[in-house]
């Protein structure tokens, strides 16, 4: 049985919300105490950036609350809570959590009373008080995740029914092929109802709703005013294809990295996405009669091939370059555009990623929400901040680098645009990413 069967219209939160009783802030030129940025970016024309802090530590997720205050995941330390002054630089910072096991995930309820956090094993929430900006009643909402070479779980908490929980765990492997069962939990996202929460929290593997599977890493993901959810796929690496008689290498420009139409969390259960046998082409050289965003196997066979694959697995709406790491997504205050942050990669030469793009988004006449490129395009979105030479970028683990490693991804509701946050380790910065015009 479905938790609820009916959708309720969400146009209203997403548009006014409580971020309309957030003041404006104006945008500052530089902030009192704050370094410059520690690596070299280019903007695109028509934006401008800025760091707004540093010194931070691996910062993966930020949020904010009701009163526009700024929470931020910083991965293996906890949640740190911000204000801002009247000049729009930060005033205070202070820890609202401290905690090691705490790696990535942060959500809060639309109301702000109920705060959610993750590490790799287990999911937390917290009483939150936004008007002295502490917490309190630390529970286990979810135990038993599985642990894996995935350790981070994106969580989200549906809009139009707060007490849903979305929940994220990538594969254990690059190609976890156990994980094509839904109940190893692992390349899946759930859906738990947080008003029933056992007393010991959910078992992840045994609990919960199936709302999508076969995603090897959906990192990041984030609703439209509709309340579709949209997430961003992190697809495998070093990849070879069998085919009559020939072994090749792929991996330098396939499989693409995926944005994914995740469906309403109300009424979709069970979409497969194709992991792990079915990927998504992004240079089509290397494949007979598909397109950018078709969906393929690693070694076709006459029980199931490409096509078997293009019938059965939800195909990426729109794809991206290959060991781009997409790593979270947002939209702007009316959805026109949505905004990804790419981690980066390490699995290509030259390298890739290390940069935000923007994405044009269209309102149809059913009041959906879409890309305004089509499926196949390799043009569907621009740069508007990177590293100015990618391909120098080195990825020495997951956050060792030379240049930024870009991470959180969230639109400021005080008005000044995106935020931006990178977790390499040398140091934790926020920047805010500003439409010039």
């Amino acid at each position: 049985m479905r938790l609820f069967e009916t959708a309720v219209a969400v146009a209203a939160l997403f548009a006014a919300g409580t971020d309309a009783q957030i003041p404006k802030l104006p945008l500052p030129k530089s902030c009192s105490g704050v370094s410059n940025f520690r690596y070299q970016y280019t903007v695109a024309s028509g934006w401008s950036a800025m760091k707004l802090a540093g010194g931070l530590k691996q910062v993966r997720t930020v949020i904010w609350d009701p009163a526009g205050n700024l929470l931020v995941a910083q991965a293996t330390k906890g949640i740190s809570v911000h204000t801002f002054g009247a000049d729009g630089c930060l005033n205070s910072t202070n820890m609202l959590i401290s905690g090691g096991q705490l790696n990535h995930g942060l959500a809060l309820s639309p109301d702000g009373k109920k705060l959610y956090a993750s590490g790799e094993t287990a999911a937390y929430s917290w009483d939150y008080n936004v008007a002295t900006r502490t917490v309190s009643n630390q529970k286990t909402v979810i135990k038993g995740i599985s642990s894996g070479i995935h350790f981070t779980r994106t969580l989200a908490v549906v809009p139009q029914q707060p007490n849903l929980l979305l929940v994220q765990v990538g594969s254990n492997a690059n190609l976890d092929m156990a994980a094509a069962q839904k109940e190893t939990g692992r390349a899946i996202i759930k859906i738990f109802d947080t008003d029933k929460a056992p007393t010991s929290g959910f078992n992840y593997n045994t609990d919960g709703e199936v709302y999508g599977y076969g995603l090897r890493n959906t990192i990041g993901f984030t609703a439209d005013p509709s309340g579709v959810f949209w997430g961003v796929e992190n697809s495998g690496d070093d990849f070879r294809r069998s085919e009559n008689g020939q072994n090749r290498d792929i991996h330098q420009n396939n499989p693409a990295e995926e944005l994914n139409n995740l469906g309403n969390p109300l009424t979709t259960r069970n979409v497969w996405y194709g992991y792990p046998t079915c990927f998504a082409v992004w240079d089509p050289s290397s494949f007979s009669g598909l397109k950018t965003g078709s969906n393929f196997v690693l070694s076709p066979s006459s029980s199931f091939n490409d096509a078997s694959c293009n019938g059965q697995a939800t195909p990426p709406r729109l794809s991206f370059q290959a060991h781009s790491a997409p790593i979270w997504n947002t939209f702007d205050t009316d959805a026109k555009n949505m905004y990804v942050a790419f981690h980066g990669s390490w699995d290509r030469q030259p390298p890739t990623g290390f940069k935000v793009v923007q994405i044009p988004f269209q309102k149809l006449a059913d009041g959906s929400y879409d890309p305004v490129a089509p499926a196949d395009s390799q043009t569907g979105y621009k740069d508007i901040f990177s590293a100015p030479n990618p391909g120098g970028c080195t990825a020495n683990g997951l956050t060792q680098s030379n240049c930024f490693r870009l991470t959180a991804a969230a639109w400021d509701p005080a008005g000044r645009g995106l935020f931006v946050g990178s977790d390499n380790s040398a140091e934790g910065e926020i920047y805010i990413l500003s439409p010039t015009a």
